[in-house]
């Protein structure tokens, strides 16, 4: 019973900080600063800013499809697909510039706010890929960057979305066995030498990987040689399926015409 009546005491106490909070420091929209009603929120205007992919898209690009019909027989010809090594590609929005204000603002400037927001859109667009059973992998930063930067964007956002779901979040499957140039402004050819061979399952991990089936998570997927290599990485460690789970889907800008 003191336990009981303890617990609701600590609830009580943290409704009051919370609105403390929000009355002193009101909660403001994460690209504009406007103010909004919750914390990490979009206002009317930012919110009408992004776009959002809906069903039908392609299921291996993950790009939305320009008509309804045949969605599950279609697969389209452009490079992404050949070779593929992932299942399937999940992207909350198409990379514009209310997009690249939330992703750069994360990566580059240490605006951690937009964390929940961006987290909460990529857990609806992936459905039940995230559910508990699966393997939350972020894409690894090679150690030095890592150190230069203090923290991984993708980290952040794959270990949300698991607590969100239920999912196992398994940072360490994936490392970055040797540096690269940053992928800004190369090529899509010059991408893929960049990251070639650049990634592997640790071997003392096979055993908890093989046969499973595994969500990679990254903050922008532009050509995929990234997520390729990644994803080639982690089949080579015997893992049966690989979900690619990403904020924003960059590079074309309109809806894929059959």
């Amino acid at each position: 019973m003191f336990a009981e009546a303890g617990g609701r005491t600590v609830a009580r106490a943290s409704r009051i900080g919370a609105w403390l909070v929000d009355l002193l420091l009101p909660p403001s929209c994460v690209l504009c600063g406007t103010a909004v009603r919750t914390a990490s929120g979009l206002c009317a205007g930012c919110w009408r800013k992004l776009r959002f992919i809906e069903e039908p898209c392609c299921p291996v690009t993950g790009r939305p499809l320009a008509h309804e019909g045949e969605v599950a027989d279609f697969l389209p010809a452009p490079a992404l697909t050949a070779g593929r090594a992932w299942d399937g590609i999940r992207a909350a929005v198409l990379f514009n510039d209310a997009a690249r204000q939330l992703v750069h603002g994360l990566k580059y400037h240490d605006r951690h706010t937009g964390v929940a927001l961006m987290a909460n859109l990529m857990a609806r667009a992936a459905g039940d890929r995230l559910r508990p059973g699966a393997l939350v992998v972020p894409v690894p930063l090679y150690r030095r960057r890592l150190w230069l930067r203090r923290f991984n964007q993708s980290a952040l956002l794959g270990r949300r979305m698991a607590r969100m779901s239920g999912a196992n979040y398994m940072p360490e499957v994936l490392c970055r066995v040797r540096p690269t140039r940053p992928q800004v402004g190369l090529s899509g050819d010059d991408r893929r030498r960049n990251v070639r061979n650049a990634f592997a399952v640790p071997p003392e991990l096979g055993a908890a990987v093989r046969g499973a089936r595994v969500v990679l998570v990254d903050d922008v997927l532009t050509t995929g040689a990234t997520a390729e290599d990644c994803c080639r990485a982690l089949r080579r460690a015997g893992v049966e399926r690989v979900e690619v789970l990403v904020f924003a889907l960059a590079g074309e800008g309109g809806a894929l015409h059959i």
